[in-house]
C-alpha cells in the first residue's frame, strides 16, 4: 500500500502542513524536524503526488529549458545539470524548442497554454532576445538567464568568457604561433561577442597585427565549422593554429584538417571553447576552456526555483573557468 503524506506526519511526530513544507524545500523549518521528516520519508518509501501539489499551490512543479541554440552538446549539457536541480527538488523538467524570429514568440505561448510550466530557464541567444524577455516579464513569468550579455538585475549563471579567451590565445602565443585563425559564432549570441572579443585583446597584448582575413563566422554548428575551416585553409597564408568558438566547430576544423592531408597538431593546432563530451570524444583530444555547463544549467534551475518559492530570491551567479591543455595544440612546424 503506498503511503501518504498523513503516514510521514505521524511518523515523524509533526503536521501535515511542516511535511509539505521540508518537501518543498521552504525555509523556515528548524534543521532537527526537516532531519525528522526526512527520515520518516525514507522509512516509509514515501513519493511526492505531483498532481496533489499542484492542486494544492496552483503550481505544474516543472520548469521549461526554452531553447533554439544549434549546437546538441551544449544542450545536453544544460539539461543534464537542469535535471539533476529539478529531481533534487521535486521537479519536473520540460524542453521547450521554439523558432526563431516570427516563430519564437507564438511557440513560447504555446508551451504555457499547453504545459504551463512555473518558470523558465533560457539559453543563448533567447536570454538576450528582448522580445522574448519583455513577453516574460509582461506575463509575470519568472524566468532565469544563462550567460546573458546585460545580467544586470537578471537571475541565473555566467562567466567571465573573454578572460578566458585571453588565456586561451596566450597559450598559442607562448607556442610560437602568430597567425591564429578565429571561427566566431553567430553575431545574436553573447558569447561570440566575448570570446572574439577575448581574441582581439590576447592578440593586442602580444603585439600581433589583426588581420581581418583570419576572422570568419559560424553558427556553433558542426557544418557551419566545416564551411569556416574551408575558407581559413584556402587563404594563401593559411593560419597555423584556429580558435573555434566552441567544440562543435573545432571538432570541424579536425575534419577539414584530415580531408587535406594535415594532421592536428603537427600541421595545424585547434582549440575550442565548452568543454562538451566531443572535446575528449575526438583524437587528439582537443585543448579548449572548459565552461561548467551542466554545473551552471544546474545552478541556474536552482536559483530560479528559489525565486518562484520566495520572490525575493534568486541571484546572478558567476563561475570560474579552467584553460585546458590537451594534445591538439603544439609549436608550429616552420614553413
Amino acid at each position: 500500500m503506498r503511503s501518504r503524506i498523513e503516514d510521514v506526519a505521524a511518523v515523524a511526530g509533526v503536521s501535515i502542513k511542516t511535511v509539505s513544507r521540508v518537501l518543498n524545500h521552504e525555509p523556515n523549518v528548524r534543521e532537527q524536524t526537516r532531519e525528522r521528516v526526512l527520515a520518516a520519508v525514507a522509512r516509509l518509501g514515501y513519493k511526492p503526488n505531483l498532481s496533489a501539489r499542484s492542486l494544492a499551490g496552483q503550481r505544474s512543479y516543472a520548469l521549461a529549458l526554452v531553447y533554439n541554440n544549434p549546437s546538441r552538446n551544449y544542450l545536453m549539457e544544460i539539461q543534464s545539470g537542469m535535471l539533476e536541480a529539478c529531481h533534487a527538488q521535486h521537479y519536473n523538467l520540460i524542453l521547450g524548442p521554439v523558432g526563431t524570429g516570427r516563430r519564437t514568440l507564438p511557440d513560447l505561448a504555446a508551451l504555457f497554454e499547453n504545459s504551463r510550466p512555473d518558470g523558465v530557464v533560457l539559453i543563448p541567444p533567447l536570454t538576450d532576445d528582448e522580445v522574448v524577455l519583455s513577453w516574460l516579464e509582461e506575463q509575470d513569468i519568472p524566468f532565469a538567464c544563462i550567460a546573458p550579455r546585460h545580467p544586470e538585475g537578471r537571475i541565473g549563471v555566467r562567466m567571465d568568457e573573454t578572460t578566458a579567451v585571453v588565456e586561451l590565445i596566450g597559450h598559442l602565443v607562448a607556442q610560437g604561433h602568430r597567425r591564429i585563425g578565429h571561427i566566431k559564432g553567430p553575431r545574436a549570441h553573447g558569447a561570440c561577442q566575448w570570446r572574439h572579443a577575448g581574441y582581439r585583446q590576447a592578440l593586442r597584448e602580444a603585439g600581433i597585427a589583426h588581420d581581418p582575413a583570419l576572422v570568419v563566422s559560424g553558427q556553433f554548428s558542426f557544418e557551419s565549422g566545416v564551411d569556416a575551416a574551408n575558407l581559413l585553409l584556402d587563404l594563401d597564408d593559411p593560419p597555423t593554429a584556429i580558435f573555434a568558438a566552441n567544440d562543435d566547430m573545432a571538432a570541424a576544423v579536425y575534419r577539414v584538417a584530415g580531408e587535406r592531408g594535415l594532421r592536428v597538431p603537427r600541421d595545424l593546432s585547434v582549440c575550442g571553447f565548452d568543454d562538451t563530451p566531443i572535446a575528449g570524444h575526438i583524437y587528439p583530444a582537443l585543448t579548449t576552456v572548459r565552461q561548467p555547463t551542466a554545473h551552471m544549467g544546474r545552478l541556474a534551475t536552482e536559483q530560479l526555483i528559489e525565486h518562484i518559492r520566495t520572490e525575493t530570491a534568486g541571484r546572478m551567479i558567476t563561475v570560474e573557468h579552467a584553460v585546458l591543455d590537451r594534445e591538439s595544440t603544439a609549436a608550429p612546424r616552420r614553413r
